[in-house]
């Protein structure tokens, strides 16, 4: 279990975004960023949880994007009053379920739940449910809740697929890490990916895809394309490396950098700093990576649920924010927009 009073440092938030409402696109305006980070008014009886319980699930916060998302909620919830409870899966299905079954018999006001493979979490999802609990989600499209907070995945997907393909000329041979089909943000990245390469011809995913691990992912991520770079030793064999999100673009960006292969980029989704970090750095093979917003998304979610529980019923199934994409060329500015410098 997560201590309930960790917090989330208060950071400059990316200045594009959709604020509360639906977006479909990576853009948007300033006023509307300011609109999402804003801070809640305490005393607003319209977003208050006074008295509340709110059970925040998460799968894991070794990720710098679950972590923050995770900080971003308890904050939250702590602001408008409510008394947040922290479970962390650590990354096990089984002390994911253990913890849902928990919260069936333990009843809190309203549960979220942060990722999470959808055909293991969505049954108790479902019970949780029919135990009268509403239940929310932050990367976890699901019929059994009400609603999800989200990037916008299948924007953010093909935007980073677009930038691949334009960096590598329009042809060549991409390695693709696709572990995780079961999390639906990933499925839907992987998807867009596809879809933009079918007008693509010359772009050819490797086969057989890598199989990207939790835990150990840095670490299996390397000695994965360490290994592929002795199967095709030769400049240009190999024009990019892709993963739904940006833990093994890390572990593989590692492997080019030791293995002198500047021929290489590597692209991937979340913008952990250390990700971004070698996104700036122009001697680095990593070419791209799609920046979410966690805090934003994480906040986002708990107050779409303080909104529905002070009986605001016009909430959509999900609410989209925005990602950019963060290249050579700007990425010492999403670094700033971010705050991670």
């Amino acid at each position: 279990m997560i201590d309930a009073r960790l917090t989330l440092p208060r950071r400059s938030l990316l200045r594009m975004g959709a604020g509360l409402c639906a977006a479909t696109a990576l853009g948007g305006t300033a006023a509307q960023a300011d609109e999402a980070a804003a801070p809640v008014a305490v005393g607003d009886p319209k977003l208050s949880l006074k008295g509340r319980t709110i059970a925040i699930s998460v799968a894991g916060t070794d990720h710098f994007f679950d972590l923050k998302a995770y900080q971003a909620q308890v904050e939250t919830v702590k602001e408008l009053g409510g008394t947040p409870i922290g479970l962390d899966a650590g990354r096990s299905d089984k002390a994911l379920v253990s913890q849902l079954q928990t919260l069936v018999t333990q009843k809190p006001d309203a549960v979220i739940q942060t990722l999470g493979t959808l055909t293991v979490v969505d049954p108790w999802l479902k019970k949780l449910r029919q135990a009268g609990i509403p239940v929310f989600s932050v990367d976890l499209p699901s019929t059994n809740v009400i609603n999800t907070a989200t990037s916008d995945n299948f924007s953010l997907g093909s935007q980073l697929a677009l930038q691949l393909v334009s960096d590598i000329g329009g042809k060549g041979n991409v390695v693709v890490f696709n572990g995780f089909a079961g999390v639906p943000v990933c499925e839907i990245r992987y998807t867009q990916l596809k879809t933009v390469l079918k007008y693509y011809p010359e772009v050819k995913i490797l086969e057989p895809e890598l199989r990207d691990v939790i835990p150990n992912t840095v670490q299996d991520a390397y000695a994965q394309i360490t290994a592929l770079l002795s199967k095709y030793p030769e400049k240009g064999s190999i024009a990019a490396i892709w993963s739904a999100w940006d833990i093994p673009q890390l572990g593989a960006t590692q492997a080019l950098v030791a293995a002198g292969r500047d021929d290489i980029r590597t692209y991937g989704v979340d913008g952990t700093p250390e990700v971004l970090a070698l996104v700036k750095d122009p001697k680095a093979p990593a070419g791209a990576v799609a920046a979410q917003q966690p805090g934003v998304i994480g906040r986002t979610a708990v107050l779409n649920l303080a909104r529905y529980l002070n009986g605001d019923t016009s909430l959509p199934s999900q609410t989209f924010l925005p990602a950019i994409i963060a290249n050579k060329a700007n990425a010492a500015e999403v670094q700033k927009q971010l705050g991670q410098v």
